[in-house]
């Protein structure tokens, strides 16, 4: 095999739900395709990945060398495609699949915005493993390639991560996830349901160009409150999940005004649990302040919300613009 594959994973944003997806609870996400992570393969002597701008160990400055840790952290890529290699060969394993003694070079980029909470590093992996599949011939079912992905990033990396990302930029499009505590347990994966993506309003994303770290950086030991059966952190996972099943309902109704409120109060009740940054909290202000709604899209950084018209939609790039923040209207297809 001489040619060349080419693949891609798309940014995304959690619609409604998020954070109840690493609870057992429901959600809806969309996939960005303003955004995307572009994988090369190609047969070679030896395994090769090769560098990409985010891995570079050479800088101009010590200013340059600043800059690059404050944009990527202190990783670039490489073990994220290091990490999926070696779960799609232990997957493999486990199926008793061999896999030919033929290797292969990765070549990745990325122009997903970095560290504003819209998937960049899931997005790198998930079109790695789609390479690695069209470069084997191997066929993994759709709903079990998230767990993979997870896997890479969480069991190999340490890295915190629910599937809810991981599901999305497989499925592409809108997608409703139900994450069956006993489906999970039992089957491995929840219930998938791509929706239709012409039934929603306008939509929008505002994200921060001065590179949020993310609002849960704090965390405020949810996850230990949740283990330990915290009845307010309980019931309002179980909120997020009602949430995202009320506005499963209204995106198939067509109702635009259903959508942005439980879409507001999915903030509301995320802002009550958890102690958030004043930087992200003027980003969702500034939506509400021109009659938009407004969520986060994922962890902070970035939020996404309902407009009703482009006359919203300028007001929306003016008052964004005056704190350093880009707003795109995001490519969603079927």
């Amino acid at each position: 095999m001489n040619h060349i594959i080419e693949t891609y994973a798309y940014a995304r944003a959690g619609l409604i739900g998020n954070p109840s997806d690493g609870y057992f609870g429901k959600t809806i996400s969309i996939s960005v395709r303003n955004f995307r992570a572009r994988v090369l393969c190609y047969s070679s002597a030896n395994l090769v990945i090769k560098e990409s701008a985010i891995d570079r160990p050479i800088w101009t400055s010590i200013d340059d060398l600043r800059e690059g840790v404050k944009l990527n952290g202190y990783y670039g890529g490489i073990r994220l495609i290091r990490a999926i290699i070696k779960r799609f060969a232990d997957y493999c394993d486990e199926q008793g699949i061999r896999l030919p003694k033929r290797n292969f070079t990765i070549e990745y980029e990325s122009d997903i915005p970095a560290r504003v909470g819209l998937a960049g590093s899931s997005a790198i992996i998930t079109a790695t493993l789609r390479a690695l599949m069209h470069y084997f011939e191997i066929e993994i079912p759709k709903e079990i390639q998230p767990n993979i992905i997870l896997a890479s990033e969480r069991d190999e990396l340490g890295i915190g991560a629910g599937l809810q990302d991981r599901v999305i930029q497989t499925y592409e499009t809108i997608v409703y996830m139900n994450f069956n505590k006993n489906l999970l347990e039992t089957r491995g994966y929840g219930i998938y349901e791509p929706l239709d993506p012409s039934k929603l309003p306008p939509i929008f994303i505002a994200y921060d160009t001065q590179l949020s770290e993310g609002s849960e950086v704090f965390h405020n030991n949810i996850r230990e409150r949740f283990d330990r059966g915290d009845p307010v952190v309980v019931e309002a996972m179980k909120k997020f999940a009602s949430f995202a099943e009320e506005a499963k309902d209204a995106i198939a109704r067509g109702d635009a005004d259903t959508l942005g409120r439980l879409m507001n109060q999915n903030f509301d009740l995320r802002s009550s649990l958890y102690k958030l940054k004043s930087t992200d909290l003027e980003l969702v202000k500034r939506a509400r302040e021109v009659g938009a709604t407004s969520k986060f899209a994922g962890s902070g950084g970035a939020v996404i919300g309902t407009y009703k018209d482009e006359a919203m939609l300028r007001n929306l790039r003016e008052t964004y613009k005056e704190i350093g923040a880009e707003v795109i209207v995001p490519r969603i297809v079927s």
